[in-house]
């Protein structure tokens, strides 16, 4: 391990050496995030899942950094080169583009107008010219280089003023405050390009825009990348060209009294600028921002993934699963309390059949077959026309029946993919999509964990950022969330059983032949007696794997069964029996009880005796409980109904840079502006809020003509 990039972590991230010493030890030795975060507190320090992984994304670049350090060293030592100045420079770099600036003048050059000028002899004219060591005319000077292959002065003067240009381009320290300046104080520059198409003005507000790089909102620069990539918008950055003239100047020329050189440098400098530094420090900076712009793109959809993912189980409710269509007919889809598909069917209550009676008849038949509680209507086309729908239906129902809509993104990729065929190979595209819009709502984590997490549609220009991180990052969340919610082993789906710590594909296969073949396995223990995972994939994965009405009462916990002795040392110790577990009685039991003596007593840390103590509380506890449960509606709302100021109960859909979209009941989601959600200063919306809240907003404008409606969070 590197101390000094521990070092520099540790300053960085506000997290012990200690700690993170000890993270790295146990990632290198194979332990899984998942794994580290819940059951090896006590080693880390209580570090979770995010900042094991940022300790370990950091650690990397940072070894990456050291490597191009050392190679860099190596390539110009072997040119003969290398000394201590440079070895200081280099060491003291931070970022891999310092190193480049540094390593450029010695790397071997394609043909350009200063190689060329070099092999044509006039380096040494062109040092002359930049020490300012010449008395008298230049052009005497330089006419001593004119030669077979430098026909004229004239000739050589521009061509030692090609081999300047390039040595000031060359210049580590002058692109370092190049690069520094035009961020602080440069713009990002876009056009409307003459004669290019945008039927929609998608990007109207870039047509002759500009913003200072080192304020622009990072979904301005996707926004405005991919109005470029789409060839609507020219995009360039304006730097404070004067001040970087004046600066090269001030550090370049040595005597201003020699006016003939002076001209002549500045007319390099001016060259070097405009030729070489600018549009490589321009590309520098577009890539850096890309990447800033990536980042916050990724985290935001990461941060929305999560929230959508943990939100709370429809629980013991029958559900009717309802994918809107118009021509092809709605498809319905009955879900029993546990999501197995009792029925389906089609009906068609909207253009161009108008079958409303018919289809009215279907879904209360279907209603008092099943005990039906809950439909769960799609949010694609025709989705509020079915609302309405749905609304009159329940009307004349017998039962008490409620509705809601549920995002349908990603449905329809999860309906015809190789799962879903394999799942229900007897069913439509559009009946499967059904069951899946059903299935979301009993438990949204079970059924989007099918769908590839970039699908699901809770980010923002997802597909303007790079996929191999965007795919990392979102597969770490799904992951984060599968594991701190836990599956039940003998239940639980390949499709999320592949999120689980440690389980490979290998593992999985042979968890779902022996629960084919045996029926259920009874405790924890049998994955390793049938060797159906070894002793480290054993490790890593069965704290998150829950065994329910087996022949162990821990087995439905999360207890590792590492601490099993400890625990049935603790219940001995309170004189408590095991099948106790969840009850009031042992709540009372392990209240107020000394944790710090306890634990020594036992020979365990604190914080699994805490971890221990919550487990027999609330043995079979579900983290989305504690979330606020999705509202439910017996009857619809229209944009017309609404008026400003009024009071509205919503769900946060999404939540982008510049505010949130609210599902207030109505056809399209009404927005949030960041300027609306609170009195104080914020720098994103997600501060105040996340996807899956419910909130209370109030309607701030209506704008019939577009179906949009602007809301806020304050009542003034």
């Amino acid at each position: 391990m590197n101390d000094k990039i521990i070092n520099n972590l540790s300053n960085s991230l506000n997290v012990p050496e200690k700690s993170i010493k000890s993270t790295l030890k146990l990632l290198e030795e194979g332990n899984t995030i998942p794994f580290i975060a819940r059951y090896r507190k006590e080693v880390t320090g209580n570090l979770d899942e995010v900042q094991i992984r940022q300790i370990e994304v950091e650690y990397t670049y940072g070894v990456n950094l050291n490597k191009r350090k050392e190679e860099v060293k190596k390539l110009i030592e072997e040119k003969g080169l290398l000394n201590d100045d440079l070895i200081k420079k280099i060491d003291a770099c931070e970022k891999l583009v310092e190193i480049e600036d540094i390593y450029r003048p010695f790397k071997e050059k394609k043909k350009t107008k200063a190689t060329e000028a070099i092999n044509n002899g006039l380096e040494p004219l062109a040092k002359m010219l930049m020490s300012f060591n010449i008395n008298g005319s230049i052009k005497n000077v330089a006419q001593k280089f004119v030669n077979g292959k430098v026909k004229s002065v004239d000739e050589a003067l521009e061509g030692a003023k090609y081999i300047i240009a390039e040595y000031i381009s060359d210049n580590s320290y002058y692109r370092k405050f190049i690069r520094n300046i035009t961020f602080q104080k440069g713009e990002l520059v876009s056009k409307k390009k003459k004669d290019s198409v945008d039927e929609n003005k998608t990007y109207e507000i870039y047509y002759d825009f500009k913003e200072n790089i080192k304020w622009i909102k990072m979904y301005r620069v996707l926004a405005i990348n991919r109005g470029e990539s789409e060839g609507v918008l020219s995009v360039s950055i304006s730097a404070p060209k004067e001040e970087i003239i004046n600066f090269l100047e001030e550090k370049i020329i040595k005597d201003k009294n020699k006016v003939e050189i002076t001209t002549l440098i500045k007319e390099a400098i001016l060259d070097s600028y405009k030729r070489l530094i600018a549009p490589s420090i321009e590309r520098d900076i577009r890539s850096e921002l890309k990447e800033k712009a990536e980042d916050v793109a990724i985290n935001n959809f990461s941060d929305n993934l999560e929230h959508l993912l943990m939100q709370p189980p429809i629980k013991d409710k029958c559900v009717l699963g309802f994918d809107p269509a118009y021509r092809t007919g709605c498809k319905l889809a009955v879900l029993d309390k546990t999501g197995k598909v009792l029925d389906i069917a089609v009906i068609y209550p909207h253009e161009p059949k108008n079958e409303v009676e018919k289809s009215k008849k279907i879904m209360l038949d279907l209603i008092d077959k099943y005990n039906i509680d809950i439909i769960a209507i799609g949010n694609g086309t025709a989705s509020r026309e079915s609302e309405s729908f749905v609304a009159e239906v329940i009307k004349e129902s017998k039962r008490k029946v409620e509705y809601i809509i549920v995002s349908e993104a990603g449905a329809s990729v999860y309906s015809a993919s190789p799962l879903a065929i394999e799942e229900f190979p007897n069913l439509h595209v559009e009946e499967r999509s059904a069951i899946s819009i059903g299935r979301r709502l009993e438990d949204p984590l079970s059924e989007l964990v099918k769908i590839d997490p970039e699908s699901i549609g809770v980010g923002l220009y997802q597909h303007d950022v790079a996929d191999k991180k965007l795919k990392e990052s979102l597969n770490f969340v799904v992951e984060k969330v599968v594991n701190s919610v836990g599956v039940n082993l003998n239940t639980a789906s390949p499709s999320i059983l592949k999120y689980i710590s440690g389980l490979t594909k290998s593992a999985i296969n042979k968890i779902i032949a022996y629960r084919e073949s045996m029926g259920s396995f009874k405790n924890r223990e049998e994955l390793l007696k049938k060797k159906i995972i070894n002793a480290k994939t054993y490790e890593q994965a069965i704290g998150f794997l829950r065994i329910n009405n087996g022949d162990n009462l821990l087995d439905i916990t999360s207890i590792h069964p590492e601490s099993y002795d400890a625990t049935l040392k603790l219940l001995k110790h309170l004189n408590i029996d095991l099948s106790l577990i969840g009850t009031e009685e042992i709540k009372k039991a392990l209240e107020g009880i000394d944790i710090a003596k306890i634990s020594q007593m036992l020979d365990i840390s604190t914080y699994t005796l805490e971890d221990i103590i919550s487990s027999l509380i609330s043995p079979t506890r579900d983290p989305r409980d504690e979330l606020p449960k999705p509202i439910l509606k017996s009857d619809v709302l229209h944009i017309e109904d609404l008026r400003k100021g009024m009071e509205l109960e919503g769900t946060v859909r999404n939540v982008v840079d510049f505010g949130a979209f609210i599902d207030i009941g109505i056809k399209n989601d009404g927005l949030v502006h960041i300027s609306k959600m609170s009195d104080k200063y914020i720098k994103h919306p997600s501060e105040i809020l996340s996807v899956g809240d419910i909130i209370k907003v109030y309607v701030l404008d209506i704008n019939l003509e577009k179906g949009k409606v602007s809301l806020s969070l304050k009542n003034n």
